[in-house]
Formats: structure tokens, sequence, C-alpha cells
């Protein structure tokens, strides 16, 4: 295990203990920007045959990480350059926006949970060895709770049920319609796009009270 991976599990044991002592629920939360899931077809499409991602920084959730890639996404008003591929592979490409790089991209978004692609918007995708035009899969995220299942059990949560956030400070308010994704390969950490984070004026790492 990293020490990066180390110092994530520590912190997750520690809000463990503070449940315990206080009966209270907190989580982190990760600010998820702008980004790209490719799948094989298209990833070979746009860095040529046989081509494998370079991880560079290994993400929260097991198994995830950030690659050296970036690719360019075009909507119908703009573009949006550099945006970072994520790893590893999907079945099916799926592009993660912001509600304001819709407005950049010209396209209407739709908020949804990764991997519910049916009916989303399309784009073109733009790599160093050529292009895909992508008929759906452009979205913005549904925010959501990763949590495993041992952490679930000590939360009282179960997958699929919702929750709120509680936000303090200057720019106070109440995440609602949180949804809980509990099982393999998840670990405690909320997951909120750049807008929502900079509404509140929140960061990665922070920790926020649950509301059940």
């Amino acid at each position: 295990m990293d020490q990066q991976h180390l110092n994530w599990k520590i912190r997750t044991e520690a809000l463990l203990v503070i449940k315990e002592q206080t009966g209270k629920l907190f989580v982190p939360i990760g600010v998820s920007n702008r980004h790209v899931h490719l799948c094989q077809e298209d990833l070979e499409a746009l860095f040529g045959p046989g081509y494998q991602l370079t991880p560079i920084k290994p993400l929260s959730q097991p198994d995830q990480f950030a690659s050296q890639e970036t690719v360019t996404v075009v909507g119908p008003k703009g573009k949006i350059e550099k945006m970072r591929v994520l790893g590893p592979l999907r079945p099916q490409t799926q592009i993660e926006i912001s509600i304001t790089d819709s407005f950049a991209l010209g396209i209407k978004p739709s908020i949804r949970m990764s991997g519910k692609l049916a009916d989303t918007p399309g784009a073109k995708i733009i790599g160093p060895a050529g292009e895909v035009d992508v008929k759906e899969g452009v979205m913005v995220a549904a925010r959501h709770m990763h949590i495993s299942k041992r952490e679930a059990e000590v939360y009282g949560l179960k997958d699929g049920q919702t929750v709120g956030l509680k936000v303090p400070g200057e720019r106070a308010l109440v995440f609602e319609n949180v949804l809980v994704r509990s099982g393999d390969g998840h670990e405690l950490e909320v997951h909120l796009d750049v807008d929502e984070a900079n509404a509140a004026k929140l960061k990665n790492n922070d920790i926020l009270e649950i509301i059940v």
C-alpha cells in the first residue's frame, strides 16, 4: 500500500472512531474535476493501436488512477482541451463535466450516476492519433458517496439510499439527494463536482457531517 492510500485508511479509521464516540457520521469529500473514461476501442482510436494508459497518480477509490493522457472534447459551441483521462478502461466511454463546462461546450447536461449513459448527449473527442464521435456518454455526475461494506455496516447505511451533507461556515448549506454506493471497490468518500464544491467553498479532504 502506498503512502497516499495509507493516509486515506488512517483518516477513515479516525472517522469510524468518532462515530463510535459521538454517534455522528462524518465523511471526507473529493472534488471531481472534468475528466474522461475511455473504452479500449476509443483509446486505440485516439492514441494508436495497442496503446495503454500511463498511470501518474492513484485516486481514493481502489484501483482507480489519473493517467498521463489528456484529450480535447468538442461540443456544438466550443471545446475543452487537456481533459484528463482516468483509468482503468471502461466498457463504454464516459465524459464527466460540470454544468459550467456544459455552457462552454454548448451541450445540454444530463445529471446521471456513473455508467448510466442511455439517452445522454454525445461529443467529439480528439487525441494525438485520431478522433472519435461519441454518440452518448456526456454527463454531469450526480453527487454520491462511496463506502465499503464494513464502513456501511458501522455507519448504518445501505447501498442505494440517499443522505444529506451538512456544510458549515460562511456558505452553510445542506446537499440533499446524495446517493450511497456501497460494496466491493468502494472506500469512504463523497464526490462533488467543482461547481458544487465552489458553491459551498469546499476543497478536497474537507470533512462534512452526514444527515440520515
